[in-house]
């Protein structure tokens, strides 16, 4: 294998000057004869080169190399590990929505999740997997749909469908997949998942007890699943979960349940955060105008509570919260249970799926991030692909939402986090087409966005497409992966102006303004075997790479003095 990756300090002029790199040398010198190690060594230190090991090798180097938690969100786009560096998450989403409703550790079902799973994910640079839980699951209860003990108009009681039994059989479950994923320094996003609110609508997430239709009829639109999202029944159980206008305190049970979620994992180091609710919905958007905020009202309440309500999005005036909403909301009932862990709200489904603007304004809590999905409204009805001929207007589709989110970000500055939440992109492709996947992660990588993909597997999805997974159910990656693993760093140490990374040659390009306070090195994971296949060349300015040639991590300290630092890493050899 040609030696590629070598350690220059590159001047802005591209004169190259190399460094002495022991820590190489050692490694590959072991096994010789001791005349070639002291002769290497002479060579190494006189001149400078750099030793070469096979393409994909990996090391267990004693810096720190990987992100460390817990992860900070103290305001602005940017979120900060343990050690002060600038950390971005790529990963993929893991959802299982049939009975049992979680994915386990367990071999031989399709709901099987283990280490196998985890080593791949890990070995394409994901550190982030946002793991679908379902209140079914914790919480399934014995009544079903539209018991007077719950759905009766009053204000909220207890339906008392809760049993700690099953809650911790269901979680011990959640713990076992947090910790494996852990075991390969991978982060874990906890996703309450529903999608049209509850299996009796052909969607899941709600347990049967807390289904409240009115009376209305159920029916089963014919079509994509989504089209079950207009039915008068939908409506109804959505609204009645959001004006929590019914004696079985739907709102107060969920809080309870996430409470304790909550804290269960209050201590766990690899969990990044929670996600309280996915994709928001309410009939008040299908609305002729489109352009409601009645919803974003409603939802902000539920986050917040009537104690604090807050304020939408550039309005002077406090919200009014329906009048059975508990006084504490969902956000405060976490972070009580979990000071530790970030809080990745939603806005309503139609501003985190298909760039419609959003108007959930700024909340007084700490550790919050601007979660959203981006997906195009140009798709096959069955399998989630962009239409013939629509797909580069999906591409800046997909572009232009995630520059109104940046929009909207800075504008729900507060004085917990001044500049703004934080932002992450948990959602978006479940497509083959490849045109779609590079201009998406490419323009998240310009922005320092993070991102988890749509999905890692199939998973007999009932809400979903028949071509989002990204792993075959025996195991073969789909290449689309190429658009997916990409090189890009994964810690900063400082504040990064720029990052771009080119998966047709394998280019990649970051700078950033040198922070003297952090004392970890900047970490670049690289696909090595997907896009170096004959190793890669690293060039530098402002700080020394001080990892070995051609493993997947770029280590690269500051060096002292510097403000500025870039990385350039090329396919092939420095020569």
């Amino acid at each position: 294998m040609p030696r590629s990756a070598c350690d220059p300090i590159a001047s802005p002029s591209g004169n190259d000057r190399r460094e002495p790199a022991p820590y190489a040398l050692l490694g590959t010198m072991l096994g010789r004869l001791r005349l070639l190690v002291v002769l290497g060594v002479i060579i190494g230190v006189v001149f400078g080169f750099a030793g070469s090991v096979q393409a994909g090798a990996s090391t267990a180097p004693s810096f720190p190399d990987h992100v460390s938690g817990p992860i900070h969100a103290p305001g602005g786009p940017f979120l900060y590990d343990r050690y002060g560096r600038v950390v971005i998450f790529h990963g993929v989403n893991v959802v299982y929505k049939r009975p049992p409703f979680e994915v386990q550790d367990v071999l031989g079902k399709p709901w099987s999740f283990t280490a196998s799973d985890a080593a791949k994910i890990a070995s394409l640079g994901f550190n982030v997997v946002r793991l679908g839980i379902l209140w079914e699951g914790l919480e399934p209860g014995t009544l079903g749909p539209n018991s007077p003990q719950v759905c009766d108009k009053g204000p909220p009681g207890g339906p008392h469908q809760f049993n700690q039994a099953r809650f911790n059989a269901y979680i011990s479950q959640v713990v076992r997949v947090v910790d494996l994923l852990g075991s390969y320094h991978i982060y874990t996003l906890l996703d309450m998942h529903q999608d049209v609110y509850n299996q009796l609508f052909g969607g899941e997430g709600a347990p049967a007890w807390a289904v409240c239709t009115d009376g209305l009829p159920v029916h089963n639109p014919p079509g994509r699943w989504s089209q079950a999202y207009r039915e008068p029944a939908v409506g109804a159980a959505y609204a009645n979960f959001w004006t929590n206008d019914v004696i079985g305190n739907l709102q107060g049970n969920y809080d309870h349940v996430w409470q304790l979620v909550a804290a269960t994992f209050r201590d766990n180091p690899y969990i990044l955060g929670y996600d309280p609710f996915n994709e928001p919905f309410s009939q008040l958007w299908l609305e002729p105008h489109r352009i409601n905020t009645t919803f974003d009202a409603e939802l902000e309440c539920f986050y917040t509570g009537k104690a604090l309500p807050g304020y939408l999005l550039n309005r002077r005036v406090p919200l009014t919260c329906p009048t059975e909403d508990p006084q504490q909301g969902l956000i405060p009932t976490i972070e009580q249970a979990d000071p530790n862990h970030l809080i990745f709200y939603e806005p309503p489904i139609t501003a985190s799926g298909f760039g419609i603007p959003g108007f959930l304004g700024a909340m007084p809590y700490p550790n919050l991030v601007m979660n959203f999905h981006d997906y195009c409204g140009f798709r096959n009805a069955t399998t989630g692909n962009p239409m013939p001929g629509f797909n580069r207007i999906c591409a800046y589709q997909i572009e232009s939402a995630i520059e109104k989110r940046m929009v909207e970000r800075k504008a729900s500055a507060s004085s917990d986090q001044p500049g703004g939440p934080a932002w992450f992109m948990s959602e978006f492709g479940a497509t083959n087409d490849s045109t779609i996947l590079d201009r998406t992660t490419a323009f998240a990588g310009a922005h320092m966005l993070g991102w988890t993909y749509w999905s890692w597997e199939y998973y007999d999805d009932p809400t979903g497409s028949s071509d989002e997974a990204l792993m075959e159910p025996d195991g073969r990656l789909l290449p689309k992966v190429d658009a997916l693993a990409r090189t890009y760093a994964q810690a900063i140490a400082g504040q990064p102006l720029g990052m771009s990374f080119d998966p047709s040659t394998g280019a990649f390009h970051i700078t950033w303004l040198v922070d003297p306070r952090v004392h970890a090195p900047t970490s670049i994971f690289v696909p090595v075997r997907l896009h170096y296949p004959g190793g890669y060349c690293v060039r530098s300015a402002g700080a020394k790479v001080i990892s070995p040639p051609d493993t997947a991590y770029v280590l690269a300290d500051n060096l002292p003095g510097s403000t500025r630092a870039e990385i350039w890493i090329s396919a092939g050899s420095c020569h």
